[in-house]
């Protein structure tokens, strides 16, 4: 079934890796007009513009660190340009990871982790509250840890367990208008070759999936365009968790 998603304004954050990428691509490939962001990785940021500009034109990769309102706000407006059409999408997906013992986190690395997850988005979704077309549709990206726990990630799984009543709580305001606010809760997901950890790690991890493989980025970005299309149009407020069945 179509997902209506062709024709749409569409802003995701953090788009230039990983699940951020393959959503951005999703989102082209499905007809939308897309504006990213990232923060410093400029090789990144160029690929990502020659892969879009392969499919269509119109999109923009902008540089923007989006933990600070200033420059959430400028992301916001130059998916709008000259204050015009609306945004029908946002995708609120940057955030970093975290590990540190709880006796051994520090409050810049507690800053880091919290900013980058819960401020931004935010800040962010803040910005484009007016510009949010009626009917439009927000998605976060969580991770299915916050729901579980994880040990040595106090920080990080605080931060996902936020986005959940930030989804939540949302949701209620904005549904007057007939928008929808739903997250995404991935489980570990390969943004890099065994997504970085010993081969022993990830065969644990692999073997509790129901599924028995790894989470990959386009798994995640398929749940993203599921939400943000016709589709879901009664669902909102809802946690999909993407983790292969753990």
């Amino acid at each position: 079934m179509d997902q209506g998603l062709s024709g749409k304004r569409v802003l995701v954050t953090g788009g230039t890796r990983g699940i951020g990428r393959a959503t951005v691509l999703a989102f082209a490939k499905a007809g939308a007009t897309v504006v990213t962001c990232y923060r410093a990785d400029h090789e990144q940021a160029e690929e990502t513009a020659r892969a879009l500009k392969e499919l269509s034109q119109g999109h923009q990769v902008v540089q923007a660190d989006v933990t600070k309102a200033g420059e959430a706000a400028a992301l916001v407006e130059a998916a709008r340009p000259g204050g015009g059409e609306g945004i029908d999408v946002l995708v609120n997906n940057v955030g970093v990871d975290g590990s540190a013992p709880l006796g051994e986190l520090g409050s810049a690395e507690w800053d880091r982790v919290l900013d980058s997850s819960v401020t931004a988005a935010y800040l962010v979704t803040r910005a484009a509250l007016p510009a949010l077309s009626d009917g439009a549709s927000v998605v976060n990206i969580g991770s299915s840890v916050a729901t579980r726990g994880r040990p040595n990630a106090v920080h990080y799984t605080t931060a996902k367990s936020a986005m959940i009543g930030f989804t939540r709580a949302l949701c209620k305001e904005v549904g007057p208008r007939g928008i929808r606010v739903n997250l995404v809760s991935p489980g570990l997901t390969e943004t890099e070759p065994g997504a970085g950890l010993p081969p022993e790690v990830m065969s644990r991890i692999v073997g509790m999936t129901a599924l028995g493989r790894i989470c990959h980025p386009e798994d995640v970005a398929g749940a993203v365009l599921f939400l943000a299309g016709d589709t879901s149009r009664y669902v909102t407020g809802a946690n999909l968790t993407v983790d292969g069945g753990i």
